[in-house]
C-alpha cells in the first residue's frame, strides 16, 4: 500500500498530496478501474482476435480475468481489507463476484440496445460525413 503513498511524496506529485490524501479511496478506486478496463479489452481482443475464439465465450473469459483482477486490486490497494482465513477470502470473493453479477445482469437489455444504436448512428454518421460522403474539392 506504501507504494501510492510514497508516489505521492514525489517533489513533482507533491503538491497534490492533500487533494490525494482526502480522496484516497475513490482515486485508487478510479486508478484501478481504469485498469480493469485496459484488462477487459486486453483480454478479449487477445481471446477473440488473437486466438480466434467466438465473441459470447471471449467475453465471459475476459469478464472472468478482469473480476479477478479487480477483485484482488480492490482487496489490496483500494479498500486495504486483508482476511485472516482461507474461508473469509473465499467469501469475501463470492460476495464480490456476486455484486458483479447483480449489477451486470441488472441492465435493462433494450436500455442496452438503444444506447448502442445512438453510438452507432453517431459514428455513422461521422464515418459518412468525413470519409463516405466528403466534398472533394
Amino acid at each position: 500500500m506504501k507504494v501510492f503513498d510514497k508516489l505521492m511524496e514525489l517533489p513533482i506529485l507533491r503538491i497534490f498530496n492533500p487533494f490525494y490524501k482526502k480522496y484516497k479511496e475513490m482515486l485508487l478506486y478510479l486508478f484501478f478501474g481504469g485498469l480493469s478496463f485496459i484488462v477487459s479489452i486486453a483480454t478479449y481482443a487477445c481471446f477473440n482476435v488473437g486466438m480466434g475464439i467466438n465473441e459470447l465465450i471471449a467475453n465471459i473469459l475476459s469478464w472472468i480475468i478482469t473480476v479477478i483482477f479487480a477483485f484482488l486490486t480492490n482487496r489490496v490497494w483500494v479498500f486495504q481489507s486483508p482476511t485472516d482465513s482461507e474461508q473469509a477470502f473465499i467469501k469475501q470473493m463470492f460476495v464480490f463476484y456476486s455484486g458483479r453479477v447483480i449489477t451486470w445482469l441488472g441492465f435493462n437489455s433494450m436500455l442496452i440496445k438503444v444506447i448502442a444504436q445512438v453510438i452507432v448512428i453517431v459514428l455513422n454518421y461521422v464515418i459518412s460525413k468525413l470519409v463516405v460522403f466528403k466534398e472533394r474539392s
